[in-house]
C-alpha cells in the first residue's frame, strides 16, 4: 500500500489494483500530482469483493479510480462466477461504497462489452452485446456503476493495452524477436493499440475535470485513436524499434483458436471527450512511438541486449 503524507494538501484520491499495469502508471502520475492526497491500494491491500475492506478503503475519498479487475480473458470461459465476482459484484460493492460516501467513481471497462461485429467506430451509447464471459462479466460492472452512480459514475472502456507494468503484446512481440525469425500474427481483427500511460493520463484529467464540475458522467471511450490489427501493431512495433517489419506475417483468426471469442472490430468512438472539455486522444501510432522510447521496451529490443552485454553505448 501507497500512501501519502496526511499533511499534502489537495482532494483524496484512490487508486485500486495499483500493482497493475494501469494501476502503476495511474500511481507515479498521482504520486506526481501536487494538488492530490493519493492512497494507491495493491490487489493484496484491498479485495475489492469484500463489502466491508471496500467501505473503509472508500471511507474519506473524493475520488476512486478502480484499476482492479479479472483481467484474463480466456480464463473467464472456465470461470465466469469468479470473474464476475470481480468484475461485477466487485465493482457494485465500489459503486456502493462511493455512494454512502460520496466519492466519484472512474471505473474502468472494456471493448469487449460490444459485439465487435461493426464497420464504424461504436458510440459511446451504442448498444452492448458481449461474445465472451470477459465481457459480460465487464458488462455487469458497467450496470452496476450506471445505476448506483447516475450522477457520478464515469466509465472509461479501453482496449488493446499495453505498457511498461506488466505482460502485453508489444513486449510479447519484442521478446519474441530474439527467439524467432519470423512471427505469424492476426491480421483480421481492427482495434485501437492503446498505451496504458496515456490512458492514465487521461483518467486523471477526467478526475480533475469531473471535480471541477465541467464533465457529465457517463461513458467514455479511453482509447487511442486511429486502428489497426495485431499485424499492423507488431509491424510498427518492429519498424520503430529498428527491428525488420517484414519479419512479421500476416495470419488469420482461425489459426490461433482461443477459448474465448475475440470481437473482429473493436474500434470506439470518442465522441464525448468534447463535452468534458478535453481533447480527443492521440493517435496509437504516436502513444507507440513515445512508449518504445521507454526504458523498459527499450531493454527488450534483442540489439539493446546484446549492446549491454557487451558494455557498449
Amino acid at each position: 500500500m501507497t500512501t501519502a503524507s496526511p499533511e499534502r494538501s489537495g482532494r483524496r484520491w484512490l487508486v485500486t489494483g495499483a500493482a497493475g499495469m494501469l494501476g502503476r502508471d495511474l500511481a507515479e502520475l498521482l504520486g506526481a500530482d501536487d494538488s492530490v492526497e493519493l492512497t494507491a491500494l495493491t490487489r493484496a491491500d484491498l479485495d475489492i469483493t469484500d463489502p466491508a475492506a471496500v467501505s473503509a478503503a472508500v471511507a474519506g475519498h473524493q475520488v476512486v479510480v478502480n484499476a482492479a479487475a479479472w483481467t484474463d480473458v480466456d480464463g473467464a470461459e472456465a470461470a465466469e462466477a469468479a470473474a464476475t465476482e470481480v468484475n461485477g459484484a466487485g465493482v457494485r460493492r465500489l459503486a456502493a461504497a462511493c455512494a454512502d460516501h460520496g466519492a466519484l467513481l472512474l471505473h474502468v471497462s472494456t471493448d469487449y462489452v460490444f459485439a465487435g461485429d461493426g464497420a464504424v467506430p461504436y458510440p459511446e451509447d451504442a448498444p452492448t452485446a458481449p461474445v465472451n464471459a470477459y465481457g459480460r462479466s465487464k458488462l455487469v460492472g458497467e450496470q452496476a456503476v450506471a445505476e448506483l452512480l447516475p450522477e457520478t459514475g464515469y466509465l472509461v472502456r479501453t482496449a488493446w493495452l499495453y505498457g511498461e507494468h506488466g505482460g502485453n503484446f508489444v513486449a510479447t512481440m519484442l521478446k519474441l524477436a530474439a527467439q524467432r525469425e519470423t512471427l505469424d500474427v492476426v491480421d483480421d481483427q481492427q482495434g485501437q493499440p492503446t498505451w496504458s500511460r496515456d490512458l492514465a493520463e487521461r483518467l486523471v484529467a477526467l478526475g480533475h475535470a469531473a471535480l471541477a464540475s465541467t464533465a457529465p458522467a457517463g461513458i467514455y471511450h479511453g482509447t487511442a485513436s486511429g486502428r489497426t490489427t495485431w499485424f499492423g501493431l507488431a509491424r510498427a512495433a518492429y519498424e520503430l524499434s529498428g527491428l525488420d517489419p517484414e519479419r512479421i506475417r500476416p495470419t488469420t483468426s482461425a489459426a490461433f483458436v482461443r477459448p474465448a471469442a475475440r470481437p473482429s472490430f473493436s474500434v470506439l468512438g470518442h465522441g464525448r471527450w468534447a463535452e468534458a472539455g478535453l481533447p480527443e486522444p492521440r493517435d496509437w501510432r504516436d502513444g507507440l512511438a513515445e512508449a518504445l522510447l521507454r526504458p523498459a521496451f527499450a531493454a527488450l529490443r534483442p540489439g539493446a541486449r546484446l549492446a549491454e552485454a557487451s558494455g557498449t553505448p
